[in-house]
């Protein structure tokens, strides 16, 4: 989900630590507060500037400044910058990591501008946040990710903005999950549906054309689902199986008619490591589905129930206790004792979809002046990307079952 000028938890390792705890220093030449540049200002670019807007207002986190907003039209990118609390804008962004007040570089651009400024962004030393999925190709992916290893031996951070590892009842569905709640998990369902596209006279845009989005549903949004997978079960998949379908062929363009070259709806079976299986269906054709992200955790000993327009909810089932007493329960995910929460509101006053990106921000900040690898890193991105390229392949191959090591390396997926 990122943009250029155009227009479409817990931690793995530790619960977040937040607003009670203490304040850490900068890390940056001279102790002088991080300084910021955002490439990209339309969709992600405005959800990121909030986040750096808002960040430093709730948790504890060190001193940057908002230097520089980057975008092709430099009035459209001007007036974004004012409107979004940076200092200024350009529209050369190989210029602006070139300076030396630039520690941090925030990529919302599309897909296939990913690879190219993430890499020369690593390589001048600036610590880089990038939008998923990694990149328009896996080729690129991996590029990025050695880019990325390289770097991090010199101290420079790097970090992909799967930003729904931040929702709180995920973050805490995931150390339900750790502390065996649900026992062994069996099987995972992971749904994410849209309807944007039910029209069929909705017009043509960049990312309906393989050529600039790499895919369809399945880079865009199945990516989240098969990171959330991954995420809560902390497990790795051995093999895949999928399919893709186009429903509407042609859109109006500006000129007439253009065709349709990537996904409408995508399917997959994954065969996890554990022995789980875990099912994904995406889709930006069904229809009265907004933005629903729906998982079903299901183990041995519970259940876990979530979905992202229930944003605050999560659905709990405890099967160890006697059969009379089961059902689901409803967890309100807004006390100080869950995940990130202590820096928001009274308990039962909500939260929504914007704040995923302020923790998502806050957790990058504090992996800088730590000195340790934020997660999710390029490699998890990577790992992403290759089951999303193994999912084409399988499709390609009518559903054949594909195992992650043969998974073609020069599939396109598409930029976020």
């Amino acid at each position: 989900m990122t943009s250029l000028g155009s227009s479409p938890g817990t931690s793995p390792q530790a619960r977040p630590q937040t607003s009670s705890q203490v304040t850490r220093q900068p890390s940056s030449p001279g102790d002088r507060p991080l300084g910021v540049a955002a490439i990209g200002y339309a969709f992600m670019g405005k959800a990121h500037s909030n986040a750096w807007r808002n960040v430093a207002s709730y948790f504890d986190v060190p001193a940057f400044e908002q230097k520089v907003l980057v975008g092709r039209d430099a009035e459209a990118v001007a007036a974004a910058a004012a409107s979004y609390g940076w200092a200024e804008s350009a529209t050369d962004w190989r210029e602006v990591i070139r300076r030396d007040d630039i520690d941090i570089v925030d990529i919302c651009a599309p897909g296939w501008m990913h690879a190219e400024i993430a890499i020369a962004a690593l390589e001048a030393g600036k610590h880089v946040l990038v939008e998923k999925p990694l990149a328009n190709t896996l080729a690129e992916a991996e590029a990025m990710t050695e880019a990325a290893r390289a770097a991090r031996a010199r101290g420079v951070q790097s970090m992909i903005g799967f930003n729904y590892r931040r929702v709180p009842a995920l973050a805490l569905a995931k150390e339900f999950i750790a502390e065996g709640r649900i026992g062994t998990v069996r099987h995972v369902r992971a749904a994410y549906l849209q309807d944007w596209l039910v029209d069929p006279e909705s017009p043509m845009t960049w990312r309906l054309n393989k050529e600039t989005a790499g895919s369809g549903a399945l880079g865009d949004i199945a990516s989240h689902a098969i990171d959330q997978v991954l995420f809560l079960l902390g497990d790795s998949v051995a093999d895949v199986s999928g399919r893709l379908h186009t429903f509407v062929t042609s859109r109006p363009g500006p000129s007439g008619p253009e065709e349709v070259t990537v996904d409408d709806a995508a399917w997959a079976t994954l065969t996890l490591a554990s022995g789980a299986i875990a099912s994904v269906e995406v889709s930006r054709m069904a229809t009265g589905q907004k933005n629903s992200l729906q998982l079903e955790i299901y183990g041995d000993q519970g259940s876990l129930l979530f979905d992202l327009e229930a944003f605050n909810e999560l659905g709990f089932l405890d099967a160890t206790v006697p059969v009379r007493e089961q059902g689901f329960r409803r967890i309100l995910v807004n006390e100080p004792e869950h995940p990130y929460m202590d820096a928001w509101w009274p308990q039962g006053h909500i939260i929504g979809w914007e704040h995923t990106f302020t923790h998502e921000i806050r957790d990058f900040l504090t992996a800088i002046v730590d000195g340790t690898e934020p997660s999710p890193s390029f490699d998890d991105g990577l790992a992403v990307q290759r089951i999303l390229a193994a999912v084409e392949e399988s499709a390609n191959a009518k559903s054949s079952i594909i195992p992650l090591a043969s998974a073609t390396t020069s599939t396109s997926i598409e930029g976020a």
